[in-house]
């Protein structure tokens, strides 16, 4: 690695691919090997690529593949395609109310941006021990589909993780749908309930876990019947601790068999020293989670709560909540004719941006933000820390808000971006938001208020009457040094009123 990375630009130069069939990414898998890296929603890839990490002589995108973004419940359970997004999946009612464990997990996953550009496929493929999807996933006892040269073969989830960054996957073979099975436990007898929820611990609301946890439990009576603990970020793999689970299933759910439990979860985990916790503190931690995590499932089963309520989701949407059969936010496949940039080239595409269509040549391993930037000099969007993790570099791709240094410009073609510039009405006149921040002082140096602007219009598109918690969740991956945050999150919400009035 390089130390003195400029992750500002990306230095290393590829081939880009871009598939419109599974049939021809599994070829081209095939072809180039360990060369060829899978672009998803990108958030890891070109981070791992900006600071040096890897250098993919082929980068293979499989984001107009159809039907890689579908979220659909069916006879035999809850069907997602590899690229559904985080914030999709976490917004399904589907899932909010069948699978509420994995609700909670995509809620607390990084920020609203990186929820918006991740996809399940992605973080799974990732091989983390801290991924905050596979827990909840390995509870539900969730089934990896592959796609290869050999055909189609499934995998539980589970044993999808070989290690750090290792999966079992086979040469040239994809993930292309992750499927949760209908809930079916051990015993015949009626259940009277099964609770499930996922715990968070880590340094900021937005960060990677020190250690999570996805707990489910079902009883017939007060007869724990099954029970899954699953923890992420305490061993080498997300980690499903069949002792502690032992000795509850079976048994009558009380304070002392919960202890019991507790004890022996932190028992069985191998937590590691690193730079965000300590060993010590982890294993401390997973007895807590567990018996929090039991006790609250137990709670939300007797009383049939689904597990939603807390993360930010409290408001009236401003659009139909997205059926069972599709995801409303999924990504939409635009057509192209050319699938093929060489390193070599620039290859032509086009945008619309702030309403105008924009012809513009790029090359492979050219950034949406720098051609903002420095192509069409919109310098409102800002250059930030350049790996996802200011926001300062937000901007709206087809009414969704991303990060622009995380998106190479060739996969955005045929996008309609918004800038802070397209902010402006016809007239010249500042927006709401815009009138809300200068009423209430939002902003000091205002380095990162067009990250904050552009991500809070995309809370208001989605959301038309969000509470104060549901502001803050929003607008978590929105980082500042000099402002306020109270300022910030009343200016939102005067320009809440204003949007009911005028809405």
């Amino acid at each position: 690695m390089n130390d003195m990375t400029n992750s500002h630009i990306l230095v290393h130069e590829f081939d880009y691919r871009e598939p419109t069939t599974l049939a021809e990414a599994v070829a081209l898998l095939s072809e180039h090997g360990s060369q060829a890296r899978v672009l998803a929603g990108g958030t890891d890839l070109l981070v791992q690529m900006k600071m040096e990490r890897v250098k993919p002589v082929v980068v293979i995108s499989i984001r107009r593949i159809p039907g890689l973004d579908a979220i659909e419940l069916r006879e035999d359970g809850l069907h997602l395609g590899t690229l559904a997004t985080i914030h999709a999946i976490r917004k399904h009612p589907a899932v909010c109310t069948v699978y509420p464990a994995l609700a909670q997990a995509c809620a607390s996953f990084s920020t609203t941006q990186v929820q918006v550009m991740g996809t399940v496929g992605g973080n799974l493929c990732n091989a983390s021990p801290a991924s905050d999807t596979a827990p909840a996933l390995i509870a539900y006892d969730a089934q990896a589909v592959l796609r290869g040269p050999g055909g189609e073969r499934r995998l539980r989830v589970e044993a999808l993780f070989l290690g750090p960054g290792k999966l079992a996957l086979l040469p040239g073979e994809l993930l292309v749908e992750v499927v949760l099975p209908v809930p079916a436990y051990r015993s015949p007898e009626a259940l009277a309930g099964v609770g499930a929820t996922f715990l968070k611990i880590s340094r900021v609301a937005a960060d990677i876990a020190k250690a999570n946890a996805a707990v489910l439990i079902a009883t017939a009576g007060d007869m724990v019947v099954d029970c899954r603990l699953v923890f992420g970020s305490v061993a080498p793999t997300p980690f499903r601790a069949r002792r502690a689970e032992n000795l509850l299933i079976g048994h009558t759910y009380c304070p002392e068999r919960v202890a019991q439990a507790a004890q022996a979860a932190s028992e069985e985990v191998t937590p590691i020293d690193d730079v965000r916790s300590n060993a010590w503190y982890r294993r401390q931690m997973v007895a807590v989670m567990a018996r929090d995590g039991l006790d609250q499932a137990w709670a939300s089963q007797r009383h049939g709560d689904t597990g939603t309520r807390g993360h930010g989701d409290m408001g009236t949407q401003r659009t139909p909540a997205p059926t069972a059969e599709r995801s409303a936010s999924a990504s939409v496949v635009k057509s192209r004719t050319a699938h093929h940039a060489p390193r070599t080239t620039h290859h032509a595409i086009t945008l619309t941006v702030n309403g105008v269509q924009r012809q513009l040549r790029v090359a492979p391993n050219d950034l949406l933000l720098n051609i903002l930037r420095e192509d069409l000099e919109l310098t409102g969007t800002k250059y930030g820390c350049g790996i996802g993790e200011c926001s300062a570099c937000t901007v709206e791709m087809d009414g969704l808000p991303v990060l622009a240094c995380l998106v190479l410009a060739v996969s955005a073609a045929g996008s309609d971006i918004v800038t802070v510039e397209g902010l402006r009405k016809p007239n010249g006149d500042l927006d709401l938001l815009q009138e809300a921040f200068l009423d209430h002082g939002a902003y000091q140096c205002g380095f990162c208020t067009p990250g904050m602007l552009m991500t809070a219009r995309s809370l208001l598109r989605e959301n038309l009457h969000p509470d104060e918690d549901a502001v803050r969740d929003y607008l978590k991956g929105n980082l500042c040094r000099c402002t306020g945050y109270a300022s910030i999150v009343r200016a939102v919400m005067e320009a809440v009123k204003g949007e009911s009035v005028n809405g």
